[in-house]
């Protein structure tokens, strides 16, 4: 590991990150992710009473479907009006598509189609939220590797509170004010992004057609070739592994020690992004995909720990460790598509490389309820392990990303 550090640079002093402008971003990125965990409980508690299993699933796939279609060019609008008011944008359509459910389930039964709708409005607004998300960083932070790994620090808690949240509102509430208190989060979401300060958006007063861009964005993202071999890469992880595993490991850890076991096994998750989120803030590697690469093997630990039917206190010591690796990757993953790519184009290359890694999770998510009926589940995640190894393997032995360098 010491050949991929620089010893004057592997701890180097951070420069000041809490800025008023990061700190606007920051409570904005919070409530927002909180209002993100919160709606997988609502959909599968609220909707399921009403709608089945069945309607869950439309539910969610009606979300997903215009997320993947719309991000590209909420990407190529990013640029040219500007992230922040691309974000302000979609909070504010997310606002009242959550309102009018919330109000639904005040009043009564809230039709399907008004679900269908809502969930595909809410999705369509997140495709162009999304793409913003990465390209304002280095808007806001001078540092942002630490302003990654603070953020992923934020993500971690906000997924172990949000459903804590959500049922307890479910439980005391009902439906309807998990919905409005989703709505709540994208009004102050939107709030904090209006009152950041920052310059007009470099691309603003262009002229250029959204096919140009999008062609632009294309070229940008094939030019680099550690970017595109990455995502690559991570299609299979997340047809194998990343899509496969919540269904699956939810199900076996259920099955065999309970709901409340899976409760912990998440916390111990939880916990273990929390600790590599503190890593990265501090761990500076001159190689970052390589060092992260590294780090990945110990997301196997995750799959195989379900697989194997560990006991509890080693199943949470396996999703620790994977928290960890899972969480150091994920910063050095950011910080260098932000550091690598120029700032008028960052948000078209943000969106072609999430566009690429939630294909392969959705198609995952999507096949393994076939699968599983022909394949026993604890194969299936012996499988995931190995793809999990042979995925850090082959990020190391794809030259441009192990001798990729920190900017």
């Amino acid at each position: 590991m010491t050949a991929l550090l620089d010893r004057d640079q592997s701890f180097a002093a951070p420069a000041r990150l809490w800025t008023r402008d990061f700190t606007l971003y920051f409570g904005a990125r919070v409530v927002s992710l909180l209002g993100d965990a919160m709606m997988p409980v609502a959909a599968a508690l609220a909707v399921g009473a009403i709608y089945g299993v069945s309607g869950v699933g439309y539910v969610l796939a009606v979300w997903t479907a215009p997320f993947v279609i719309f991000v590209l060019f909420g990407g190529v609008f990013a640029d040219r009006v500007g992230a922040r008011t691309m974000m302000v944008g979609a909070d504010v359509v997310r606002i009242f598509t959550q309102t009018a459910v919330a109000v639904a389930f005040f009043t009564g039964t809230p039709a399907l189609w008004l679900l269908l709708s809502a969930s595909f409005l809410s999705g369509a607004a997140a495709a162009m939220f999304q793409p913003g998300v990465n390209g304002m960083i280095p808007l806001v932070a001078k540092d942002p590797q630490r302003a990654n790994g603070t953020l992923k620090i934020a993500d971690a808690a906000t997924q172990l509170g949000g459903p804590v949240l959500a049922g307890l509102l479910m439980a005391l509430t009902g439906a309807g004010a998990v919905y409005a208190v989703d709505a709540g989060t994208f009004l102050l979401s939107g709030l904090c992004l209006a009152f950041i300060r920052l310059s007009p958006a470099a691309g603003a007063g262009e002229s250029s057609t959204v096919m140009l861009d999008l062609r632009r964005g294309w070229t940008e993202f094939r030019s680099r070739s550690w970017m595109w071999s990455v995502i690559l890469i991570w299609v299979f992880f997340g047809i194998l592994v990343f899509g496969p595993y919540i269904p699956l490991g939810s199900r076996l850890i259920g099955d065999r020690l309970g709901d409340a076991a899976y409760g912990w096994v998440m916390a111990g998750l939880g916990a273990g992004t929390v600790l590599g989120g503190l890593i990265a803030i501090r761990f500076r590697p001159s190689r970052p995909l390589a060092a992260g690469g590294v780090a990945m093997f110990g997301f196997a630990f995750i799959p195989l720990s379900v697989a194997l039917e560990l006991p509890l206190p080693l199943l949470m010591a396996g999703h620790l460790l994977g928290g960890m690796a899972w969480a150091f990757w994920s910063v050095m993953w950011s910080t260098s598509v932000q550091t690598q790519v120029a700032s008028d184009v960052l948000n078209r290359v943000t969106a072609y490389e999430v566009a690429g890694s939630v294909a392969g999770v959705a198609v995952g998510q999507a096949l393994v309820g076939p699968v599983s009926e022909i394949v026993n589940p604890r194969d299936l995640l012996f499988v995931s392990t190995g793809v999990s190894f042979a995925v850090c393997a082959a990020l190391l032995l794809t030259p441009p990303v192990r001798r990729l360098r920190r900017a």
